[in-house]
């Protein structure tokens, strides 16, 4: 199972974007593909900044206040992967991670994500250990 889904996301994906690259390449022009790519990658990496900034503020915060900031440490987790995904040429990784990097379609990713930890917690596949 899990061996399937690497060869689905290291070979599968790239051989999708590929495809996608030449149809656009072939549709809008090279230069035009190449400076959307660039352009996606830049517009991107200026949001990852922005919302990162964001989110270490809202922890800080959190911190001060003694509360544990969560819900703030699943969205630097988001964003982390949304700017790393951005990394990668190709309109559909682009895509993806650019929701990652808007709040409000970040906040559907996040919901899934507590789902996954809850379901893991309830099946005792994880603990959680909190110390004073």
């Amino acid at each position: 199972m899990v061996f399937m889904l690497f060869v689905v996301l290291f070979i599968g994906l790239p051989l999708l974007e590929l495809a996608i690259l030449i149809k656009l390449g072939q549709w809008m022009g090279l230069m035009s593909t190449i400076m959307l790519v660039i352009l996606t990658g830049m517009v991107g990496a200026a949001l990852a900044r922005f919302q990162g900034f964001l989110v270490i503020r809202r922890i800080q915060s959190e911190l001060q206040q003694s509360r544990m900031p969560a819900e703030q440490l699943l969205d630097g987790l988001l964003i982390l992967i949304g700017g790393v995904v951005l990394l990668t040429p190709g309109l559909l990784t682009d895509i993806f991670g650019l929701c990652l990097l808007l709040p409000f379609t970040r906040t559907l990713f996040k919901r899934g994500l507590r789902k996954w930890f809850d379901r893991m917690i309830q099946r005792g596949e994880t603990r959680i250990y909190i110390n004073f």
